[in-house]
């Protein structure tokens, strides 16, 4: 035990020796009078102390610049490693799927192109004669003995072609024909530079004189065609459905029935509107789909109807529900009609580019107008004292005014980017909102032909059904994204975020929008044939309705009915729900 402790004592005496001797061979190394006075160190028992490595056991370490390897896991180093050497970053354990191709460098799409000796000419050169006459050169054979055994492929063709390439095959079949010369570069007037013609070239494409009298014929025969086409409308008649056009008081049938249970004269709505069930009736007679639907004005006891069997048909919505009048006019598709204020007279637009104002009672076609363009929708003045002017929305992006004393075009709005599919008279018939297919609403002041409010955002998408609320406040918009888009129709014209109502689908079809007397609905078709009633206060679809087989492209709430529906389809039905 004695002895271990000398040991030590004698270990730190030398220790300390050490440390002395270390720092004055630092301070005095230069002096040599310094290092005179030093002693030899005392030998006795010294003690060997373990060197030990906390190192944890990790991947080799790489220097990058020199390319040597240590191993941490090592106790000693053999020779003096440089700071790069020991910072170098630790190789982690090697990638289990990384396969040969995925180390292989690529310097090309297919993977990696060995330099050659092959100039990159010579090689697509050889490529390309490959791929055009099926041989090409030996590349271990050099070119300077060139033999027909240096070529693989197509040997035989190589012998026929005399192993010409694609370079020189384009040489030899080039265009070998003479050009005009023309002047000099500096002479503006007769320089023809590459644009000179060939000599042998006849000048233009011209037919022959015969064939140019038979070209001016076909021109004219189709010009003249033409010109009859646009010239001469449908011829109208009409033809009525009922035994006696008055009854016994001599009324007709425009007159208000009393005996229906509720009274149609006064402008009274509904307390309380309720949902439609059942479907009571079914007006049969059009052939084709039916486009649109209009109710007689203020009392709603005739339904007008047009369809693309171009024909217009009236309606009882009461008593017997029968067709009393046709009236027919059009040769082409009825796209949409309109009744002036008091119901005696309405407006017709259809894909013949005319409109056409009817009598109601008689079926007389009082008088036609057109601008060669086709009208997609059609609207009267609905002031008393404008009854004579009425607006179109045309296909050649114009609204257009039409005076119908005159016949002729008063006025003309032409602001929008696309063909304009409605026109919606508010704030008390002085403005009137249009919408188009640019995607955009524009309002305009009657009578003035620049637009005082444009809406357009890059969210929004054409709007081809619009309707005003039954209180003049609201807009109902249908868009072309499956929702029906609420904007105010006073001041603003701003767009109702809180009221959008969803779950239809109508994307490609100008399903029209109603509203329920008392404000409590909003009912639309869809392109599924459904009939969809939704609540105004909280946008939750109510109910559903399976309603036609094909589009259900119009639903109109009976002004003075509480639940009574009015749908039609393009199966050429028109239905009555309640």
């Amino acid at each position: 035990m004695s002895s271990a402790i000398e040991s030590l004592v004698s270990y730190r005496s030398d220790s300390d020796s050490e440390n002395e001797s270390d720092c004055s061979s630092r301070n005095d190394i230069n002096d040599p009078d310094a290092t005179a006075h030093l002693k030899p160190l005392p030998s006795g028992p010294t003690m060997t102390l373990a060197v030990l490595n906390a190192a944890p056991e990790v991947a080799v370490k790489e220097s990058v610049e020199t390319g040597q390897h240590l191993d941490p896991a090592l106790k000693e180093v053999t020779f003096n490693p440089t700071f790069e050497t020991l910072f170098a970053p630790e190789f982690g354990p090697i990638n289990p799927f990384k396969s040969q191709q995925m180390a292989a460098p690529r310097n090309m799409l297919s993977g990696y192109a060995e330099p050659a000796h092959l100039n990159d000419f010579m090689f697509e050169q050889q490529r390309r004669t490959f791929s055009t006459f099926g041989y090409a050169l030996d590349p271990s054979v050099g070119t300077a003995e060139v033999t027909n055994s240096s070529y693989i492929g197509a040997v035989d063709e190589a012998e026929k072609n005399k192993g010409i390439t694609v370079f020189e095959a384009a040489a030899k079949t080039g265009d070998k024909r003479k050009k005009v010369k023309g002047g000099e570069a500096g002479e503006i007037e007769t320089f023809l530079g590459p644009w000179a013609k060939y000599a042998d070239e006849k000048d233009g494409a011209k037919p022959s004189e015969e064939m140019q009298k038979e070209l001016d014929e076909i021109t004219a025969k189709r010009q003249k065609k033409g010109r009859n086409e646009e010239e001469a409308p449908a011829e109208e008649k009409t033809v009525l459905h009922v035994k006696d056009m008055y009854d016994y008081q001599g009324r007709s049938y425009l007159h208000v029935p009393q005996d229906v249970g509720i009274n149609l004269r006064t402008a009274d709505v509904p307390d309380k509107c309720y949902l439609p069930k059942k479907q009571i009736h079914v007006w049969t007679g059009h052939t084709k789909g039916v486009s649109a639907i209009r109710l007689f004005p203020a009392s709603g006891h005739l339904l007008l109807s047009a369809s693309m069997d171009c024909k217009i048909k009236l309606w009882e919505v009461y008593n017997e529900r029968r067709c009393i009048r046709t009236f027919i006019g059009h040769s082409k598709a009825v796209r949409d009609i309109c009744y002036n204020n008091d119901g005696t007279k309405f407006m017709s637009a259809a894909y013949d580019r005319y409109l056409k104002l009817w009598d109601t009672e008689t079926g007389q076609c009082i008088s036609r107008f057109t601008n060669r363009k086709v009208p997609y929708c059609v609207k009267f003045n609905p002031d008393e004292d404008k009854q004579n002017l009425f607006v179109a929305g045309m296909s050649d992006k114009k609204i257009v005014q039409w005076d119908i004393r005159t016949g002729e075009v008063v006025q003309e709005y032409d602001r929008h980017l696309g063909a304009v599919n409605t026109i919606t008279f508010v704030d008390e018939n002085r403005r009137f909102v249009s919408t188009s297919d640019d995607k955009s609403l524009r309002v305009w002041e009657w009578d003035i032909p620049v637009d005082f409010k444009y809406i357009a955002e890059p969210s929004m998408h054409s709007m081809p059904a619009v309707t005003l609320s039954p209180n003049g406040k609201w807009l109902a918009c249908q868009s072309m994204d499956n929702q029906i888009l609420i904007f105010g129709a006073q001041n603003r014209f701003r767009l109702n975020k809180k009221k959008i109502f969803k779950g239809h689908m109508v994307a490609g079809y100008a399903c029209q929008v109603d509203f329920s007397p008392d404000m409590s609905y909003v009912v639309s078709g869809d392109a599924d044939g459904k009939l969809n009633i939704w609540d105004w206060k909280t946008t939750k679809l109510y109910h559903r309705i399976k309603a036609h087989d094909k589009v259900c492209i119009s639903a109109l709430w009976h002004p003075h009915e509480t639940s009574k529906v009015i749908t039609c389809g393009w199966d050429g039905l028109i239905k009555l729900w309640d």
